[in-house]
C-alpha cells in the first residue's frame, strides 16, 4: 500500500506538517518496505485550490492512504473522489505516524477537519470581481 505523509522535510524523521494542501513535502511511503520518495508540494503556494491540486499530485503517485492532521472541505471532497482514505492523530514524525497507523492508533477522517480558508476565498473573490 502507498501511504502519503504530510511533512516539513524530506525524511521520515522530519516533523509532521499539520496541513495537507499547503504542507512542505509529501512523503510517499511503501507500507511494507518503508522505502519512500519525498516530493516537494508545488501546490503549497497556490492562491487557491491547494488541496485539490495536492490531491492530484498524490493520486498520480498511486497513493491509497493519507496521514495528516488537517484537511479542508475542498481537499476532503477531492480525496474522497480519488478513493484516498484519510487518517489523523498525534504524531511528531512520519515514522511515528506509520507506526501508529500499523497499531490502529489513528482515526479515520469522515469529514473536513478545518473550515474553508475565508481569507483566501475573500482574496480570490476580490480578484474575480475586479476590485
Amino acid at each position: 500500500m502507498k501511504i502519503c505523509i504530510t511533512s516539513t522535510g524530506k525524511s521520515l524523521e522530519s516533523p509532521i506538517d499539520p496541513r495537507f494542501g499547503r504542507c512542505s513535502y509529501f512523503l510517499i511511503v511503501d507500507s511494507e518496505t518503508l522505502q519512500f520518495e519525498a516530493i516537494q508540494n508545488i501546490a503549497a503556494n497556490a492562491a487557491g485550490g491547494a488541496g485539490i491540486h495536492a490531491t492530484q499530485i498524490i493520486a498520480k503517485k498511486g497513493v491509497n492512504l493519507l496521514l495528516t492532521r488537517n484537511v479542508g472541505p475542498k481537499a476532503f471532497r477531492a480525496l474522497s473522489s480519488a478513493c484516498i482514505k484519510i487518517y489523523t492523530g498525534e504524531s511528531k514524525t512520519g515514522l511515528e505516524f506509520i507506526e501508529k497507523f500499523k497499531k490502529s492508533e489513528l482515526r479515520l477522517v469522515n469529514s473536513p477537519s478545518v473550515p474553508v480558508n475565508k481569507n483566501i476565498e475573500s482574496k480570490n473573490m476580490r480578484k474575480i470581481g475586479g476590485e
